[in-house]
């Protein structure tokens, strides 16, 4: 056996070692990153899980007090309106989120790639809708979709609708709202996707090229899987936000004087409810299977695009 060699003494002036188990409560930065984020924690509490608190509770009793189980839930199912607002606003949705993903991330590698030299001023000019409120921007399209009113009334007027009821038909709202929901808010998703792109090192762009790949085989084969992760996320959001529809709807049928049914939306249903029928409960439970159906779906874009996973 070779012979252990001991530890020098420590000298008189030398400090020994510390052999203390590091400690991360004794760390300034996670204690400046609980500060941070403590703000962020008592407005969740707030106005997302108090608020979703009371819902349940709402949705699970009456106007006594008394716990009545799933009989909001069933009362409201029956409702004739029910499944026709869901049904419009999941075939809205998912309009919306194929033309979002596709459009989006189209022009997000355009911008990244090929138009590097304007892409500061078309990213700016892509933002510029957001700026505006949901209602604003509502007010703007019932005008550019008026034949009477719109610079485009000959277009209009050409493919057969002289009016704006027949422009705004329940067939076409799908439709008229996707277009809306791109103008307003695909231009902060490309700014997002945008970024995304930038975090690609470079070095793998430059290797695929070396090896032969084209300009679509990179976006295709590179850049789209190093972008599943945004992609998953945007789409959960946007699947949040569609579900929300209401200004819309609402607006439309307010314009055609109640051609648009005013429960076209859940939230519309909510709303007459609450406000009209007085029946709070009865909206909560509305209110609820909305918010499953989010978690749910919000669930399988997590397992399916691997949000959560670590590179």
């Amino acid at each position: 056996m070779a012979p252990t060699t001991a530890a020098p003494a420590a000298g008189p002036g030398t400090r020994p070692p510390d052999t203390r188990a590091y400690r991360p409560d004794r760390n300034p930065a996670g204690r400046a990153g609980y500060f941070f984020v403590s703000g962020y924690a008592v407005l969740l509490l707030a106005f997302g899980v108090l608020p979703t608190a009371y819902a349940l509770w709402l949705s699970l009793s009456n106007s006594r007090g008394q716990l009545v189980g799933l009989g909001n839930f069933t009362r409201t199912f029956a409702d004739y309106r029910f499944l026709e607002a869901f049904g419009h606003i999941l075939l809205y949705v998912a309009i919306w989120l194929v033309t979002l993903m596709v459009l989006v991330v189209t022009a997000a590698l355009m911008l990244h790639g090929r138009m590097r030299r304007t892409s500061a001023v078309l990213r700016f000019l892509y933002y510029l809708p957001g700026a505006l409120a949901g209602a604003a921007s509502v007010l703007l399209w019932l005008i550019l979709l008026d034949p009477v009113a719109s610079p485009l009334g000959p277009l209009l007027t050409a493919l057969g609708w002289d009016s704006l009821a027949a422009v705004v038909l329940p067939g076409h709202l799908p439709a008229l709202f996707t277009v809306i929901a791109f103008w307003t808010g695909a231009g902060g998703w490309i700014i997002v996707m945008y970024g995304a792109l930038n975090n690609i090192p470079a070095e793998v762009i430059e290797a695929a090229r070396i090896d032969g790949a084209s300009v679509l085989q990179v976006a295709l084969r590179v850049q789209l899987p190093m972008l599943r992760k945004w992609i998953a996320y945007m789409l959960i959001l946007a699947f949040a936000a569609g579900t929300q529809l209401f200004v819309e709807p609402q607006l439309v049928s307010t314009a055609t004087l109640g051609m648009i049914p005013e429960g076209w939306s859940p939230n519309q249903l909510t709303y007459q409810y609450a406000f009209q029928a007085a029946d709070f409960h009865g909206a909560a439970a509305i209110a609820v299977d909305l918010l499953l159906l989010g978690l749910a779906s919000a669930a399988a874009v997590v397992f399916r695009g691997g949000l959560f996973e670590r590179n």
